[in-house]
């Protein structure tokens, strides 16, 4: 016989009838699962995001300079600029991917917790090898370059790996979703997160071999391609409307 999962909404507070229970066949087999909603999640990685972000801003640095070479020593340290661009820009992108998953999400275990937890760990620590990577472009040795192309490709590969982690808990744990959701969703999200790996580490061994200016064009482009496909690999804004149109009162989260 399936037993109900045991929802927490946080510690010592036990099975409630005011609380929601897990529908139809995405209930678990196990006989004590014990779940949380996910807006401490949320909001815990909204607020590492953003601090993240925020902190991007002390890499840019007022330059000393003389009277009247003002203008060419801003122009001379355009690779904080870019790093900094570019550091936001990806940071954006992984909290847009993040709230697209969890709109899709209604309870989390302890798995998600830290499989989440791995993903906030790469995604800080992204800035970290875009500063290294466009000083070494500007200022460095042809071998400073490719160290730094290795390191990116490093980072780069274990956010990727946190999130075919993070997409393959959910692909197990269909009673954590919402009940409009594809249980075929996660699985066929692993591929865009395995698709991120390889192309990392093809970019790492291409910039540490040939051209590191070949790999910069690799990972400029990654973050454009998770941006287009941060509502999922298969999923378009005309697939979304429809699916809320069919299901306006399924779930408490819509996905926009």
């Amino acid at each position: 016989m399936t037993v109900q999962p045991t929802i927490m909404d946080g510690p010592g507070r036990e099975d409630r009838p005011d609380l929601p229970h897990v529908q139809g066949d995405r209930r678990p087999s196990l006989p004590h699962v014990r779940l949380s909603s996910t807006d401490r999640l949320e909001a815990f990685s909204d607020g590492v995001l953003s601090i993240t972000i925020t902190l991007l801003v002390f890499e840019i640095v007022r330059p000393d300079y003389q009277p009247g070479n003002l203008l060419s020593r801003l122009f001379a340290q355009w690779a904080t600029y870019f790093a900094f661009l570019a550091s936001f820009t990806y940071v954006g992108v992984i909290w847009l991917n993040h709230r697209a998953v969890f709109s899709r999400v209604r309870y989390c275990d302890r798995s998600v917790h830290l499989a989440n937890l791995f993903l906030l760990l790469t995604s800080a620590l992204i800035p970290f090898p875009t500063a290294v990577l466009s000083s070494a472009l500007q200022y460095g040795t042809p071998f400073d370059a490719s160290v730094a192309v290795a390191l990116y490709a490093v980072i780069g590969s274990a956010m990727c790996l946190a999130w075919l982690l993070l997409f393959h808990v959910l692909s197990t744990r269909a009673y954590l979703l919402e009940d409009n959701i594809d249980p075929g969703f996660f699985p066929k999200e692993r591929l865009r997160a395995s698709l991120g790996i390889v192309l990392y580490g093809l970019a790492g061994v291409i910039g540490w071999v040939y051209a590191p200016m070949l790999a910069l064009l690799i990972y400029l482009a990654l973050p454009i391609f998770f941006g287009i496909t941060s509502e999922g690999l298969t999923e378009t804004t005309a697939q979304l409307r429809s699916r809320g149109a069919r299901n306006p009162h399924s779930g408490r989260k819509q996905s926009g």
